[in-house]
């Protein structure tokens, strides 16, 4: 019966949430990318390619690096609360609003 029931349930969404002090969204990072980019919504998580190899931190520091330029905010703003070593991480955007980060994101709005 439960895999009648898992053929109906809905696939998670991509939903960027009220966090303490800002916005939180999931993110799937794939490194060794040819570019750095953010390449749209895959499953519930935002998809972003980065150049920078999965070794030292510097796949994190460069995703750090694409958001804070794509959402026009500092560096210090943004934290990776979760993932630091996994390819699926959860982002926090201090100082900004959920809908503000999807427009900077999608140009929504």
């Amino acid at each position: 019966m439960s895999a009648d029931r898992s053929k109906t349930r809905k696939p998670r969404e991509f939903k960027i949430t009220n966090a303490e002090r800002g916005a939180a969204f999931p993110v799937r990072v794939i490194p060794r990318a040819s570019r750095n980019e953010v390449e749209g919504v895959t499953g519930n998580a935002l998809k972003v390619r980065l150049t920078a190899p999965p070794v030292e931190g510097a796949a994190n520091e460069a995703l750090i690096e694409l958001l804070a330029e794509r959402l026009k905010i500092r560096k210090s703003q943004i934290e990776i609360v979760a993932g630091q070593t996994s390819q699926h991480k959860m982002i926090s955007i201090v100082g900004l609003q959920p809908s503000e980060v999807e427009e900077r994101l999608f140009g929504k709005g």
